[in-house]
């Protein structure tokens, strides 16, 4: 499976809603306009949120950050702190600044724990992670850490909106994990590594065996059996495949290796 990379970003539903009318909007685009916007001028706290509001809609989403930090800054026991926290969270997230979203996030979370937006700090984490989970041929820990953000969400906050987004994914984690597990049995099935790659195969059936790897995983596994020279487990493997997967090629596969066995012996 590659990577599921859904690139549809997520607004932040509930952040921007009641925010005031502009009092000051930011005209121009120019580099030295921006760092004009972003250097240190003692502001009023809602021209610096709404300038960073501003930035954000217009997809200016690094220096919508850089405001809404600036908020932070400069007017740390506002109300519209908190709100800035989370929004410089998103801004980060949808310029793909993961790593300063994450934290971003994880600061808000570290400050309002029982905040009612929580949930929402923790989906943004979540997402962070899952969109840079990477090809099953390439490390894994990115996977890993993706599935342990939802699942601390599912966990925390099981009826919300977020967590029902969050198990679809966990999903399709589980199904890349499974599939990074899969490329290396096969791997070692290449190189004769037959007991190596059972183990491996054995992972897919035990972990993640409602993916759709478990089939081939117990087809590889009557494969591996029976270079091992233990057509017993072979059989079992086969009897577990053809009982759950009775129609699917996996089991036309394991029959037929178990058939030629029985046939050669």
């Amino acid at each position: 499976m590659t990577a599921p990379m859904l690139k549809k970003k997520m607004k932040p539903w509930t952040l921007c809603a009641g925010a005031a009318t502009a009092l000051a909007l930011l005209a121009g685009c120019s580099t030295s306009k921006n760092k004009t916007d972003t250097q240190y001028v003692a502001r009023d706290v809602s021209t610096l949120y709404n300038s960073g509001k501003s930035r954000l809609d217009r997809g200016q989403y690094k220096l919508a950050a850089a405001l809404f930090d600036e908020v932070e800054r400069q007017h740390p026991y506002s109300p519209w702190a908190r709100r800035a926290q989370l929004m410089a969270a998103f801004s980060y997230y949808m310029n793909t600044d993961y790593n300063e979203a994450i934290g971003a996030a994880q600061r808000f979370l570290a400050i309002h724990p029982g905040n009612k937006d929580a949930p929402y700090a923790y989906y943004l984490i979540s997402l962070c992670y899952y969109e840079q989970i990477a090809d099953v041929t390439r490390d894994q820990k990115i996977t890993q850490q993706s599935l342990d953000a939802l699942g601390e969400l599912v966990r925390r906050y099981p009826g919300t909106r977020y967590a029902a987004d969050a198990r679809l994914k966990i999903d399709l984690v589980n199904d890349h994990l499974a599939g990074k597990e899969m490329e290396v049995g096969r791997f070692l099935q290449r190189r004769g590594q037959w007991l190596a790659a059972t183990l491996r195969f054995r992972v897919v059936i035990d972990k993640y065996q409602t993916t759709t790897h478990t089939p081939e995983a117990l087809e590889r596994l009557v494969e591996s059996y029976l270079a091992l020279g233990i057509p017993e487990e072979a059989r079992k493997a086969a009897a577990v495949l053809g009982a759950n997967y009775p129609g699917s090629k996996w089991y036309e596969r394991s029959y037929k290796l178990i058939e030629d066995h029985a046939s050669a012996a």
